[in-house]
């Protein structure tokens, strides 16, 4: 089979992970940068254009979209979804996940367990917002934040105040959500492919930093699920239409809360932990999923 993927660093550990793994089972796989793809929207005669040339038309793409470039990158994957290629991920449903505040919206809708969470236009709301998730202390995120930048830990009503303050001024859009004491700076990580988890891991964040991110000097171990956080994470991925896909949840007293669902997770820090070949079980969903014109992307916008 002959895939292609939309990455803007070809060196980067999780796409060159694809790229072995793709071709020790036999296939090509073309890496294309994002941002050098043109596009020609022809009625009925969708091209993609790279180096000049016309890309082929291949069974599959690989979305590796960048949060800096979601817009072109969806823009893109569409244009390949229009011909008919199979996505890993649909463009739809990477959208959703991009705008954490619609994601979470979608989650809630379906009944999926999410620590309180308020949103409001502007600074004059903040003491009502503070109030709405408990009150402090409360996480504060940007709405379109990435590998946990523009997270902050607000401990006292007085500095959530000043930082939504801060935000509304430079016209941000940021959420307030209730801090999760007894998670105690770890989160979980679940992997899901095809509606099942392949591998997990518990990232506990570096002294002093309640964020548990790798890019942030996380530590991850293996960690074995609960039936119900397995099922939560299978729950939340289906529900916002990810074949494959990162989801994010908190230890809390009342099971587990998920606090996000990544649609480009790095693969570095879980098969290291876990020890499953990650890439390999992305890889064989492909060959068993892509099939020409199976997209439900056409009309949904």
């Amino acid at each position: 089979m002959r895939f292609a993927m939309l990455a803007r660093n070809p060196a980067l550990y999780s796409h060159q992970r694809l790229i072995h793994a793709a071709v020790a089972r036999g296939h090509t796989l073309d890496v294309i940068n994002t941002l050098q793809v043109h596009m020609n929207i022809t009625s009925n005669n969708p091209v993609l254009r790279y180096g000049g040339k016309a890309l082929p038309i291949y069974d599959a793409v690989i979305p590796r979209i960048g949060a800096s470039v979601t817009h072109y990158g969806l823009a893109v994957l569409r244009q390949f979804e229009m011909q008919g290629v199979f996505p890993l991920n649909e463009s739809v449903a990477i959208g959703r996940t991009r705008d954490k505040l619609r994601a979470l919206q979608v989650l809630a809708r379906a009944g999926i367990g999410l620590p309180v969470t308020a949103f409001a236009h502007g600074p004059r709301k903040a003491e009502d917002v503070i109030k709405e998730v408990g009150g402090a202390p409360v996480v504060i995120k940007l709405v379109e934040g990435t590998q946990g930048m523009g997270v902050v830990l607000a401990e006292t009503t007085a500095s959530a105040k000043s930082i939504i303050e801060a935000f509304s001024a430079a016209s941000v859009n940021i959420m307030v959500q209730e801090y999760i004491k007894e998670a105690e700076g770890s989160d979980i990580r679940a992997f899901v492919i095809a509606g099942g988890v392949v591998a997990a891991m518990k990232r506990t964040g570096k002294a002093g930093d309640f964020r548990s991110n790798l890019h942030r000097g996380g530590k991850a171990e293996a960690v074995e699920l609960s039936h119900l956080e397995r099922d939560t994470a299978i729950r939340a991925a289906e529900v916002v239409g990810l074949n494959a896909c990162g989801v994010d949840m908190l230890r809390s007293r009342r099971g587990p809360v998920v606090v996000e669902v990544n649609s480009s997770p790095g693969l570095q820090g879980i098969e290291a932990a876990s020890g499953v070949d990650i890439a390999g079980h992305i890889i064989s969903f492909l060959e068993t999923h892509a099939r020409h014109g199976i997209t439900a992307t056409k009309g949904n916008g």
